[in-house]
């Protein structure tokens, strides 16, 4: 799922890059059994209607979609499966692209795997949360019917839940309290943006949607059955996947400014990448 950077010519437009024999031939090897030239002319086509994504290394951009591709998972952004996300390395002076699931992804590939009868993420408003069950310390979260009426209440925190086929069951419940900690501690960009007052970060823009998706990285990386695939995007996930296959982890600046402005306007999207290691990440 990766390309060398000898087939990389720099100073080509995305499309010269993709549409070259090299390029094709590695696009062809690897979308083994699907069709290559869709592939390629999809990926032509969300690369440009995306200046800034166009900006970054090519092969850091095909990269991450052939990752994608490998997993089945869509990067249409109205689908929020995954990302490709621009991100400027100011360390190593280059643009690159993030891959990054989203958390609707994460439920395909949960769900995908056969093991699970149910799995689902939600906000809980106000007058939902009933309490711990005295004998089994589990949150009581009642929802309220009218979906009106429910829309109207203020979201006081978030229940993600999973059943497996066995009948094994889990839920875990986040005080919006306790996500909002989760957020400060993890993520760099959301801290600076509360400190300043900015309204940079996704965490800032989308709070539910990054809510949603760490509940679900929390619950089945703990409690739930991890396919394969679901391993591989979990450890790749907020990552630039390098040449050696594997994915590089970019600490972002102090600023997230310098982040921000490369991102195209899509939810589902956090600009930074706030640790090196995949599996303590912000979006635990």
């Amino acid at each position: 799922m990766t390309v060398s950077n000898s087939l990389v010519a720099k100073k080509t437009t995305f499309s010269t890059f993709i549409t070259s024999d090299a390029i094709k031939n590695k696009v062809n090897q690897m979308v083994a059994g699907r069709d290559g030239a869709k592939f390629i002319t999809s990926l032509i086509s969300l690369v440009s209607n995306n200046p800034m994504l166009a900006e970054c290394e090519h092969s850091t951009i095909l990269s991450s979609a052939l990752l994608g591709e490998s997993l089945k998972l869509s990067p249409s952004p109205q689908l929020g499966q995954f990302y490709m996300v621009p991100f400027n390395d100011n360390k190593n002076g280059r643009k690159v692209a993030q891959f990054q699931i989203g958390y609707k992804g994460y439920i395909q590939l949960a769900m995908r795997s056969g093991q699970y009868r149910d799995l689902d993420v939600i906000e809980v408003r106000e007058g939902e949360y009933k309490g711990k069950d005295a004998f089994t310390g589990k949150a009581r979260v009642e929802f309220i019917e009218d979906d009106n009426e429910r829309l109207k209440l203020p979201i006081i925190g978030y229940f993600a839940y999973f059943e497996l086929l066995n009948g094994f069951r889990k839920s875990l419940y986040w005080t919006k309290e306790k996500m909002e900690q989760h957020a400060l501690t993890y993520s760099q960009a959301y801290k600076t943006d509360v400190k300043k007052g900015w309204d940079m970060s996704f965490w800032s823009k989308d709070f539910d949607a990054m809510a949603f998706k760490t509940m679900l990285r929390q619950l089945i990386s703990k409690w739930g059955i991890m396919s394969i695939e679901f391993q591989t995007a979990y450890t790749n996930d907020m990552g630039v996947i390098g040449n050696d296959g594997n994915a590089n982890f970019i600490d972002s600046v102090d600023d997230p400014s310098q982040e921000i402005k490369t991102l195209p306007e899509v939810k589902n999207i956090e600009p930074t990448i706030e640790n090196n290691d995949p599996l303590n990440n912000f979006e635990e």
